[in-house]
């Protein structure tokens, strides 16, 4: 699978025995994508059996202690690990202060490059690109200044048809990467021989939206439009809306709406109030709108 999520952790605000605050891995395209990192995430990424070597960027949704207080341990295992390449943490302006100063107080050593992109913005923005997946910011409406992440899988090479290819001696190994590419081939004799024939089509990219805490907001809606799978904090019930919306939350119904409004394949639900011991409560609750809502379960894999 090109894609798959590991709920590390889900719960709001304090360490239970047995969940932890928001942190999620996200492999794409052999990418491991860490988001937020509450308390225990260190620990957590041990029980799913993940290489810590592999995790080169962090995505941070906002300094609340549930969603970050992790990070400063994990960077200082990754020294203790012999980390020698880079780290890119990604997060809102002062998450760089937060970090260095406790590294100063503390003494912390560190062999390898930490590089920090703090994010300032109010309108969705590309943050990072290579050749295979894109990550978009998502504005969100919370207590302090904080963002979701899109995540997108780049458009997919085409296979090989190597059935028809056999039939032209004229189409080199050298000529692959083009035909992958979508080109067509032309001939000696100027024949040109169309791409679909000698290719299949490639699998469909894939995507992925974290939505951390927010208020409910129609401007995530176009953002998040058709996603594979959408993550939507939804902390209270709407009996409690207006809880929610002093504290900077969505409710299970809100979550669901920016689901159905954005038509996207599958939503799962998290960060719930600890008030709540029943959690079906809140799939009972999306599902009158969203039918294909989910709850998340620790250590779970989930593929996109």
């Amino acid at each position: 699978m090109s894609a798959h999520l590991t709920i590390l952790g889900f719960n709001s605000a304090i360490p239970t025995v047995n969940s932890s605050p928001t942190a999620q891995l996200l492999e794409m395209q052999e990418r491991h994508f860490l988001i937020d990192c509450g308390e225990g995430t260190q620990v957590q990424l041990r029980k799913a059996k993940a290489k810590f070597s592999k995790i080169n960027h962090i995505f941070v949704s906002h300094l609340h202690g549930d969603h970050c207080f992790g990070l400063p341990g994990l960077v200082a295992s990754f020294r203790l690990l012999g980390r020698e390449t880079p780290l890119y943490i990604y997060g809102p302006k002062g998450i760089k202060e937060m970090l260095e100063t406790i590294f100063r107080i503390t003494e912390t050593q560190r062999g390898f490059e930490v590089v920090y992109r703090e994010i300032e913005g109010n309108a969705s923005e590309k943050i990072f690109e290579d050749d295979k997946v894109e990550v978009y910011t998502i504005p969100l409406d919370h207590r302090i200044y904080c963002n979701g992440y899109l995540f997108r899988e780049k458009p997919k090479e085409r296979h090989l048809n190597m059935e028809e290819i056999a039939k032209y001696p004229e189409i080199e190994i050298c000529d692959y990467h083009l035909l992958k590419k979508g080109k067509d081939f032309t001939l000696s004799d100027g024949y040109v021989l169309k791409n679909e024939i000698l290719t299949k089509p490639a699998e469909s990219p894939v995507s992925y939206a974290f939505c951390s805490d927010t208020r409910f907001l129609e401007s995530v809606v176009p953002i998040v439009k058709g996603v594979d799978l959408l993550y939507h904090e939804s902390t209270f019930l709407h009996e409690l809306k207006e809880m929610a919306d002093y504290t900077g939350h969505s409710t299970a119904l809100e979550a669901a709406l920016v689901a159905k409004k954005a038509e996207v394949k599958k939503l799962i639900l998290g960060h719930f109030s600890n008030r709540y011991q029943d959690l079906s409560v809140f799939t009972d609750e999306a599902r009158t709108v969203f039918p294909n809502t989910f709850l998340p379960k620790t250590l779970e894999v989930i593929e996109i």
